[in-house]
Parts: C-alpha cells; sequence; structure tokens
C-alpha cells in the first residue's frame, strides 16, 4: 500500500475523523510487516494485560486507541480506569496496580512523580480547553462567560480539586466572573451528565465531551477559556506488571497515529 493510500482525510465531523484515523491506523499496519517482524525477531512479540488508569476526558479516544492496540499486538488486552485525574492519583500511590497514568494536568500527574519510587518522567501528549455546554438550542442564550451568572441559571463546575474545576476556576478569574453552582462534580463526565439529562442548565467541560455528547449538548466558546488551557502528561508506572506493552501503549499515544485520533476528538497538539 502506498503512503497516498495512507493519509487520512480531515472529516467534518469529530466521529467521522476518530474513525478515519483508526481506519488509517488498520491499512497502515499489514500483517505481511508483523509477520516480518516475529521471523527476524527484530521485536519482541508483546502479551498479557495493559492496566491504563486515565483521565474521564479520555475515555472515548484512549478505549479506540485500546481497539487498535490489541489488534496491532494480538494477545494483548487493554483494561482502563477513567476517573478524576486526583482520585486516580491517590489510587495510584495507595498501590492500585497500573502501567499508565495519563492525568488532564500537570499538577495531578506531579502528586505521582513527586514520589519517585512511583512514575517514571512524565511527556505531554495533548492539550484540551474548556467550552460551555449547554442544553441543545441554547435556550438561555449564552454567548460569554458573564453570562453564567444569569439569575436562575443553574450551572454545575468540576469539583476544584479535579483538573476541570481548577481551569474553571482559572477562566472564571481571568474574566472576573463570580458564580455559585448548583453543584460540584467529581469528574468532567459527571458535569456533563447534569447537563445531557436537564438537571443544569450548563457547565463548563471540555471541548472534547462536548464533541462526545453526540448533540446531547450545545458548546459555546468563550475567549477566557485561552487562559486555562490544561495540558496532558503520559507516565509508565515503575512498578508497571507489564512493562514492555506498556511502553508500546504509550507510543502509540504518543505516535502520528495516535495523534490523529487525539486531535480528531478535539484535543489540541501539545
Amino acid at each position: 500500500m502506498t503512503r497516498s493510500m495512507c493519509r487520512t482525510r480531515r472529516a467534518g465531523k469529530s466521529a467521522g475523523v476518530v474513525a478515519a484515523a483508526l481506519m488509517a491506523l488498520a491499512a497502515c499496519s499489514s500483517s505481511s510487516d508483523s509477520s516480518s517482524h516475529r521471523a527476524t525477531g527484530s521485536a519482541p512479540e508483546l502479551s498479557g494485560t495493559v492496566t491504563v488508569f486515565a483521565a474521564a476526558s479520555l475515555k472515548e479516544s484512549f478505549t479506540a486507541l485500546g481497539r487498535e492496540f490489541q489488534r496491532q499486538h494480538p494477545g494483548t488486552k487493554v483494561t482502563f480506569s477513567f476517573n478524576g485525574s486526583d482520585s486516580l492519583a491517590a489510587g495510584i500511590n495507595a498501590g492500585a496496580p497500573a502501567d499508565v497514568f495519563a492525568a488532564a494536568s500537570p499538577k495531578t500527574m506531579a502528586v505521582v512523580t513527586d514520589k519517585k519510587s512511583t512514575a517514571g518522567t512524565p511527556a505531554t501528549f495533548v492539550r484540551n480547553q474548556l467550552e460551555i455546554a449547554t442544553v441543545p438550542g441554547n435556550p438561555h442564550k449564552l454567548s460569554a462567560l458573564k453570562d453564567l451568572t444569569a439569575s436562575g441559571l443553574k450551572v454545575v463546575l468540576c469539583d476544584r480539586t479535579v483538573p476541570c474545576g481548577a481551569a474553571a476556576e482559572k477562566a472564571l478569574a481571568a474574566g472576573k466572573v463570580r458564580l455559585t453552582p448548583v453543584s460540584y462534580e467529581q469528574d468532567v463526565k459527571g458535569a456533563l451528565a447534569k447537563v445531557e439529562l436537564k438537571e443544569a442548565d450548563a457547565a463548563l467541560v471540555y471541548k472534547t465531551d462536548v464533541r462526545s455528547a453526540h448533540g446531547k449538548v450545545e458548546g459555546v466558546e468563550f475567549p477566557e477559556s485561552a487562559r486555562a488551557v490544561n495540558d496532558y502528561p503520559i507516565a509508565l508506572l515503575k512498578n508497571a506488571p507489564n512493562a514492555a506493552a506498556a511502553k508500546a501503549f504509550i507510543a502509540l499515544v504518543r505516535s502520528a497515529e495516535g495523534q490523529k485520533v487525539l486531535t480528531g476528538a478535539g484535543f489540541l497538539k501539545p
């Protein structure tokens, strides 16, 4: 197959981009190449389970990459624990068995990497930006961050201890906006769900989460979000039960192919 056949055309919607990127991955990884590697012994054959602890906002893109990793490496299995980054970091420090940690902020990653016996050196692999998520049709005519202070409007934020909540605080401070949310959620998916279920009128979530909702919410951009962009670091955990496969999964995430999937889901390049 020629290189031109392996290129993925840009799709109009994020779901199409992710699907196209995965098709390109499949096309560019020929079975003959795989058998050649095994025959020459130039690359060890991977097997076993890779356990990945990842920020909730990575759920859709990492799940897709996990399926692709398993396709590329028959005999492997990728399992995920998606949650707020702070909860995942606490679990890792408490001894939860995992191979890879992907956090939604360097600050949360530092909770793990500061314990030098726990994790290796992290690398930023994507970035993410906030957006206002509101119910479809935007009935409250939200167009700016200050609109969230309207009387009677039910707004949800992520808890201050998790990266999406910390980013929201930065954005609100940048816009000199003060508001009292009806609830603080433990991760970004929880905040998004409140709007999807129409239990809240709006929430501050990542752009990637608005896209992943597939029309169940409507996104509203606001300029202050540029002051609160989160870097996402990924690291191999030092006591990884399956270090070889974990390194290969991280390599896929950071590869050009992996980046196509992630940027197709709405993430920004590092």
